[in-house]
C-alpha cells in the first residue's frame, strides 16, 4: 500500500478508538477525522469538503424541520396515538412501531419516517415509561431492513439497477448474464431477511441495549407539584376511559382525585369515563406537569386573567412568591384581584418541595410558595420589578401545540411523500418546499425550524463524506478491492460470500451509495471471469446495505437515533454485527436458489 493508504488507516483506526474510548461528541471526532484528511492532503479539497454541500446532508436537514412542524401542530401526536396507543409492554411498543416502519420504508425514504417517528417515541416512552434505548436503534435499522425490499425502497437499489442497465447498453460484460432488474425482485430474498431481521431485533434488544444508569436530577426537578385541569367543551378526551387517556398507569405523576363537575368524586378505575366540567387533581414533578398542559384537551382550572394572545403562544414559568405580593395570605378562589396587572393561569402549586394538601382554591397563598404559571410574552414586560414574583424561570422543553394546524401539516408532509415516490422532484427539494409550506401556514415558526436542526448530526454527516473521499483517494479502497476479487475467484457461492462482505466493509468506510458504486464492477468482473449471472450479485449488493447497520456513521438514520438514544458507539456494533450475518446468511441460502447462478 502506498504511504497515504496507510495514513488513512491509522485515522480511521484513531477515529473509531475515540469513538470507543472517549466520551468526545461525534461531531468533534469526524470533524478531528477529516482535518487530518485535509492537513495531509488525503482528497482533494472539493471532496473533502463535498459533504457540506451535499444533498443528502441538507435534505435531512430540511426534513427536521418538517418534523419538527408535524410536531409543534400535534400532528404526530395525534397519529400515533391512533395507531400505535399506549402500549404496556416493550414488545408490544416493537410490534407497532417496526412492522410499519418497516413497511413503509419499502416504499417511502425511510428518512423521513424516522424523522418523524423520533418525537414519537420520546413521548412515548415519557408517558410509559418504557425504555428509549430499545426503541431508538431498532427503529433504524427496521427502516434500513425495509429499504433493502423493493427496488424504490432505498437510493442505493435504484444506483445499483441503473448500473445494469448502464452495462446492458456498453456491453460491459462478455460472459455474465445481465437483465434489468424489476420492482421486487429484490423482495424474494429482503422480505423474509427483514421479518427474520425484526424478530432477531426484538429477541435480542432486551439483552444487548442495555438501561443506561438514571443520571442524579437537579432539585427543581424533584420538586413535586399539586395541579388542577379540567375537561372544556369539546375536549378529544370526552368519552374516553381513563386508560384509553392514559391516566390508568400514569408514569410521572400521580392522580390524586377526580372530581365531577357537581363537586362529587368519581372512581379512579381504568373503565371511568371522562365528561366535560371533570376535574382532575394530580401531583407531578416539573417535567411530567409539563406533559400534561401541553395534552390536547385538558387545561387549567385556575384562570387567574384571561389572556388574549393563542395558547400556542403561550408558555410555563416556574415563579417564587415574594414576601411583598398582594397575593399572601389571600385564597387562590378569590383571584383574580381587581388591581392585579397579570394575565396568567395558575398550573400547579408546591409548598415546601410537596404538593399543597386539598383542594387548590382553597389554598391560602404564603411567602415562598412556588407557583407554575401559564404566561404570554406580557408578563415578562408587567413582573420586570419582581415585586410579586421572584426567581420567575421559563420551564424549558414544554410548547403548547397548535392543534387546529395538525390536518394542514399532515397534508403539506403526505404531498413532500409523494411527490418525492412519484418521482415529480428530489426528496431535497420536497422538503425544501414542505419546510416553506409549514412556515407559511403558520404550522411552524422560524425559532422553531431554526432550533429544531440537529447540527451535530448534519456535521458527522458531512464530515464522513470527507473521510470516505479520502478512503477512496489515497488508494486504499483499490487495495481492499483486489483482496476481494482474490478472495472470490473460482467458487460462485464462494464469490457470493466475497461481494456481500465487501458490501459491508465498504460502507462502514465510505457512503453507503459510494460502496455499492465501488463494490459494482467488482461483483461485475467477478461474475463475467465466472461466467454466471448476475442477478445474485446484484442481489447480494442489495441487501449488503444492511451492513450499514453496525457503526453508526454508516447511515444517515443511525446518526438521527445516535444522541436521542443516548448510545455509544458499541451499542450499534452489538445489535449490527448479529443482524447483519443474519442478513447475509438468508442471502447466501435464498439467492443461488431464487436467482441461480
Amino acid at each position: 500500500m502506498t504511504p497515504e493508504a496507510w495514513l488513512t488507516v491509522a485515522i480511521l483506526a484513531a477515529t473509531f478508538a475515540a469513538l470507543l474510548a472517549t466520551k468526545l461528541p461525534p461531531v468533534t471526532v469526524f470533524l478531528g477525522a477529516l482535518t487530518l484528511c485535509i492537513t495531509f492532503r488525503l482528497a482533494p479539497l472539493d471532496r473533502s469538503l463535498a459533504g457540506f454541500a451535499n444533498s443528502g446532508v441538507l435534505t435531512i436537514g430540511a426534513l427536521f424541520m418538517v418534523a419538527a412542524g408535524m410536531y409543534s401542530t400535534g400532528a404526530i401526536t395525534l397519529l400515533s396515538e391512533r395507531f400505535i396507543g399506549r402500549p404496556k409492554s416493550m414488545l408490544a411498543a416493537q410490534l407497532k412501531i417496526l412492522g410499519p416502519v418497516t413497511i413503509g420504508s419499502a416504499f417511502l425514504n425511510n428518512t423521513p419516517l424516522v424523522a418523524m417517528m423520533i418525537p414519537v417515541i420520546r413521548d412515548l416512552c415519557k408517558s410509559t415509561g418504557l425504555d428509549k434505548s430499545k426503541l431508538y436503534i431498532p427503529l433504524s435499522f427496521a427502516s434500513i431492513l425495509g429499504g433493502t425490499c423493493t427496488l424504490i425502497g432505498t437510493a442505493t437499489n435504484l444506483i445499483i439497477a441503473g448500473l445494469v442497465v448502464d452495462a446492458i447498453a456498453s456491453g460491459a460484460a462478455a460472459n455474465a448474464t445481465l437483465r434489468e432488474i424489476q420492482l421486487f425482485d429484490p423482495s424474494l430474498v429482503a422480505a423474509p431477511a427483514a421479518l427474520l431481521g425484526l424478530v432477531l431485533l426484538m429477541a435480542t434488544s432486551r439483552w444487548l441495549l442495555r438501561s443506561k444508569a438514571p443520571q442524579e436530577s437537579a432539585e427543581v426537578a424533584r420538586r413535586c407539584y399539586g395541579a388542577e385541569f379540567v375537561i372544556p367543551d369539546g375536549s378529544p378526551l370526552v368519552g374516553k376511559s381513563l386508560e384509553a387517556a392514559g391516566f390508568a398507569e400514569p408514569v410521572g405523576f400521580e392522580i390524586l382525585e377526580l372530581i365531577r363537575a357537581d363537586g362529587s368524586s368519581a372512581g379512579l378505575d381504568a373503565g371511568t369515563r371522562l365528561v366535560v366540567g371533570d376535574v382532575i387533581a394530580v401531583s407531578a414533578d416539573v417535567d411530567s406537569l409539563g406533559s400534561l398542559w401541553t395534552m390536547n384537551g385538558l387545561a387549567p382550572l385556575h384562570t387567574m386573567h384571561p389572556m388574549e394572545s393563542a395558547r400556542h403562544d403561550h408558555q410555563l414559568v416556574e415563579a417564587v412568591i415574594s414576601p411583598s405580593s398582594q397575593a399572601v395570605g389571600r385564597t387562590i378562589s378569590e383571584f383574580p384581584l381587581p388591581e392585579s396587572p397579570y394575565k396568567l393561569s395558575l398550573v400547579a402549586v408546591s409548598r415546601d418541595g410537596r404538593p399543597v394538601g386539598g383542594r387548590i382554591q382553597d389554598v391560602r397563598v404564603e411567602p415562598g410558595d412556588v407557583a407554575v404559571l401559564e404566561v404570554d410574552d406580557s408578563f415578562f414586560y408587567v413582573n420586570r420589578g419582581e415585586t410579586e414574583l421572584s426567581l420567575v424561570r421559563p420551564v424549558p422543553g414544554h410548547r403548547m401545540r397548535r392543534w387546529h394546524r395538525a390536518a394542514t401539516a399532515s397534508l403539506i408532509t403526505a404531498a413532500m411523500i409523494t411527490a418525492a415516490a412519484m418521482g415529480w422532484m428530489s426528496m431535497l427539494n420536497a422538503a425544501l418546499l414542505a419546510t416553506g409550506l409549514m412556515l407559511l401556514t403558520g404550522c411552524l415558526t422560524l425559532r422553531v425550524a431554526a432550533r429544531s436542526i440537529d447540527y451535530g448530526t448534519l456535521g458527522v454527516l458531512a464530515a464522513a463524506i470527507g473521510v470516505a473521499a479520502a478512503v477512496s483517494e489515497s488508494g486504499l479502497a483499490a487495495v481492499i478491492a483486489g483482496g476481494l476479487t482474490r478472495l472470490g475467484a473460482g467458487d460462485p457461492l464462494a464469490a457470493l460470500a466475497v461481494v456481500f462482505l465487501g458490501r459491508v466493509v465498504m460502507t462502514n468506510l465510505i457512503t453507503n451509495a459510494a460502496s455499492a458504486v465501488f463494490m459494482f464492477p467488482i461483483a461485475l468482473s467477478i461474475a463475467d471471469q465466472l461466467g454466471v449471472s448476475f442477478m445474485p450479485f446484484a442481489i447480494a449488493l442489495m441487501t449488503g446495505t444492511v451492513g450499514a447497520a453496525i457503526t453508526p456513521a454508516a447511515y444517515q438514520t443511525n446518526l438521527m437515533v445516535y444522541e436521542p438514544g443516548d448510545y455509544s458507539f458499541m451499542d450499534f456494533v452489538k445489535m449490527g454485527v448479529p443482524l447483519t450475518l443474519l442478513v447475509g446468511a438468508v442471502t447466501l441460502l435464498l439467492t443461488p436458489w431464487i436467482f441461480p447462478f
